[in-house]
């Protein structure tokens, strides 16, 4: 990880320029930072130039301008850059979300079906989410996990959900988000 400590407010716009990046496949304007994590544009602008001068952010000039991030960006928040990644969906309250797809999942406690946790890091917003909310995440393009709960927490200023696991399975053909599955286990099995 890279040795550059940002506040809370520039790795949050940097982290939704990421986010916002690797969704669109291009330059992101500050408003649309700016409405992504529910900050004045003002504010935006005045981190860019702090972000800027990091090295962590590069100005596009011009009517379809914006900021891309740099190679050290991804550095600095401990990021794999997502191109030629595959899209991993994601469901929320039965209903596809677009423009977000799932970055990493993380669970714990996986031999207690009781407090069975995964931490979804999304490449999009989490601002959707709320707890209570049912979502499934998956299938994952190499093992085809597809991963259903509950959200008991969303990072609305970020990226991250916590999900209570009700239920994982594999699919047949990962390449297939409705396809049957080889193995299903609920987290009470």
């Amino acid at each position: 990880m890279s040795a550059i400590q940002l506040s809370s407010s520039q790795k949050r716009i940097l982290t939704s320029l990421v986010n916002l990046v690797d969704d669109e496949d291009g330059v992101v304007c500050g408003r649309e930072i700016a409405e992504a994590i529910d900050r004045n544009p003002g504010t935006v602008r005045n981190r860019m130039r702090s972000l800027r001068s990091l090295q962590l952010v590069e100005g596009v000039p011009g009517p379809d301008g914006g900021y891309t991030p740099t190679r050290s960006a991804y550095e600095t928040l401990d990021l794999e850059r997502m191109e030629d990644a595959e899209p991993v969906p994601v469901v929320h309250d039965g209903s596809p979300v677009e423009g977000v797809t799932v970055r990493e999942i993380e669970l714990s406690s996986v031999n207690n079906p009781e407090l069975c946790r995964a931490e979804v890091v999304l490449c999009g917003s989490a601002r959707p989410f709320e707890r209570g909310d049912r979502v499934t995440v998956g299938p994952t393009p190499a093992s085809g996990l597809r991963v259903s709960g509950v959200v008991d927490a969303a990072d609305v200023d970020g990226d991250t959900l916590m999900v209570r696991v009700e239920s994982m399975e594999t699919v047949a053909d990962p390449a297939e988000a409705t396809g049957g599955s080889v193995g299903k286990r609920s987290a009470s099995d």
